[in-house]
């Protein structure tokens, strides 16, 4: 799931800020695998222009930099914008930073050198933060944290967990198709998933669902309508 989760992202501009090439350039290759629109800066004026003008979702940027470091690159933006994800690139000689750190909605801190399990941690609480709801329909919108569907921003239909995740399959995969083999490698926890299993399964969801969302295709999966 951390893999979809992470794959998730591929619309969500980001922007790397690092003085040093050779970091810059191994940080921002790997944040392509994840990312459509990766954006990068070499210090904190240049990405100041870049966050004003692309206006990136993550900003993940190192500390200590020439003209205009993190922290300063961190409080311009945070005088108007409380909402833009920042990731911190910290070292240990940076603690005296950590005051002004404090005030400043720091969503993560990674020390360095950087690594990608890290960086990974740090991507995918974004990634289940930002889907905490996701929009399957109009008028129908899945609460992933408190496993519910909302119709019409009235009507809540409580989901059993296989439910919601099959739906958040689906949404992660809604330019292709959830196929079988999918679904049962990922809802059925090793288990097999005989075809009584997955008609009953359907059928029990279909008749909560108030709108006809999910379209099957035969022999292969679903997807959403």
């Amino acid at each position: 799931m951390s893999e979809d989760l992470l794959l998730s992202l591929k619309n969500v501009p980001i922007l790397c800020v690092e003085d040093e090439d050779g970091i810059r350039e191994v940080v921002v290759n790997t944040l392509k695998y994840y990312f459509d629109d990766v954006y990068e800066a070499r210090d904190g004026n240049e990405a100041y222009d870049i966050y004003l003008e692309k206006e990136p979702k993550i900003i993940l940027t190192d500390i200590q930099m020439k003209n205009c470091n993190g922290i300063d690159l961190v409080k311009k933006i945070r005088e108007h914008d409380l909402k833009t994800t920042i990731i911190m690139l910290t070292a240990y000689s940076n603690e005296e930073y950590l005051v002004d750190l404090i005030n400043l909605n720091i969503s993560h801190f990674i020390l360095k050198p950087l690594n990608l399990k890290k960086l990974n941690e740090a991507l995918i609480k974004y990634a289940k933060t930002s889907l905490a709801s996701i929009t399957l329909a109009q008028d129908l919108v899945l609460n992933i944290q408190k496993r519910e569907l909302i119709y019409k921003d009235k009507e809540v239909i409580v989901l059993r967990k296989r439910e919601k995740e099959f739906l958040e399959l689906l949404h992660e995969r809604r330019d292709n198709i959830l196929e079988y083999a999918q679904m049962e490698s990922e809802l059925w926890d090793g288990k097999e998933m005989t075809t009584h299993a997955l008609k009953s399964f359907m059928k029990d969801l279909r008749q909560k669902l108030p709108l006809n969302i999910i379209k099957n295709i035969p022999q292969e999966g679903y997807t959403l309508n």
